[in-house]
């Protein structure tokens, strides 16, 4: 008999096809979808079990892919969710993102681009907003921390220079990189997007502290503006911003973050 027209609770069924149980004895990778969700859900309904109730869950959010973009009243509409376990939910998603994403802690260098993606992309990919972040670089481009300056739309009014340096300045910050992500998924640039990495740029010049990179973050894509070479006072007209999938890139060490560089832009 199936697990969707299996009558009663989990309680009830033979023990080993209890999720549970299953998971102790078989490992988590043996389970489905629906049957790792249940065991977060615990319980189900009168009428549905707490593997049907996730099959539900499953069929509303069109997989589980699209799962950790549901907002928490999303989830609450979903007979059988109630704020208990949505906040189970959210909190097994967000805790997921935590670990999938690269450790990049305090004294750590960044090598390139692709280094900030491989971090950023697990916690940024699934919102539907906007995030602003900074990270705050020492002399030697190691990590001294990062921050979010602003959730929302991107806009000159909200991520506000004063602002973003103020905590620069605070910290010691000898250069900084911008990173925020695209809800729609495509990384490439808007003129917003352009005229407020300007903005910045200028900004930290006057206060002699580097921008290294402004990073845009889409759905496994991103766009790296040191890797473009927009960041550069003499820069030309910025480009239609294509971003190269991250499984292609080489991952390159943008400009800005080699160690030492020439007159003209190269290695030495």
């Amino acid at each position: 008999m199936g697990e969707q027209s299996r009558p009663g609770g989990i309680n009830r069924w033979p023990e080993s096809e209890r999720p549970r149980e299953r998971l102790a004895r078989e490992g988590p990778e043996s389970l489905s979808d629906a049957q790792l969700l249940a065991i977060l859900l615990r319980v189900g309904r009168q009428d549905r079990s707490a593997v049907q109730v996730a099959m539900d869950l499953l069929a509303q959010s069109s997989g589980l892919g699209s799962l950790a973009s549901q907002g928490f009243e999303e989830l609450c509409q979903v007979p059988g969710i109630g704020p208990a376990k949505a906040a189970q939910l959210k909190a097994a998603i967000e805790l997921g993102k935590r670990v999938l994403a690269a450790p990049l802690s305090t004294g750590t260098r960044i090598g390139s681009s692709r280094d900030l993606f491989a971090h950023y992309h697990p916690l940024l990919r699934d919102l539907r907003h906007e995030v602003f972040k900074i990270i705050l670089l020492d002399a030697k481009h190691a990590i001294i921390r990062d921050a979010t300056v602003s959730v929302g739309s991107l806009t000159l009014s909200i991520v506000h220079p004063r602002e973003v340096f103020t905590l620069a300045v605070r910290e010691s910050a000898a250069a900084v990189i911008f990173l925020h992500n695209h809800p729609s998924g495509d990384p490439a640039p808007s003129q917003e997007d352009r005229l407020l990495t300007e903005r910045l740029v200028s900004v930290g010049q006057l206060l002699g502290i580097a921008v290294l990179d402004h990073l845009i973050v889409g759905d496994g894509r991103y766009v790296s503006f040191a890797d473009q070479g927009w960041l550069s006072e003499r820069a030309g007209p910025l480009s239609d911003g294509t971003a190269v999938p991250a499984t292609r890139r080489r991952g390159r060490r943008p400009q800005a973050l080699r160690k030492r560089s020439g007159p003209d832009g190269s290695d030495t």
